[in-house]
């Protein structure tokens, strides 16, 4: 994990929701950011609270490990 994000405030990241976050009562919803150097993890529901900060080769480990591959 990365211990300081790269891009800045929050605010200047391109957020995207995760298709598989609309459950359909809304409580289920993340979203990430990508940028050059690290892939951005927030919950869309507190979007400033935490957030994780990932490396991009953390992150493709990551994918295929919660999508099941």
């Amino acid at each position: 994990m990365i211990q300081k994000p790269s891009a800045g405030d929050a605010s200047e990241l391109e957020w995207v929701k995760s298709s598989y976050s609309s459950s359909g009562d809304g409580n289920d919803c993340v979203e990430v950011a990508a940028v050059l150097d690290a892939v951005h993890v927030r919950d869309s529901k507190n979007a400033h609270g935490p957030r994780l900060a990932l490396a991009p080769t953390s992150w493709a480990a990551f994918v295929p490990y919660v999508a099941g591959a």
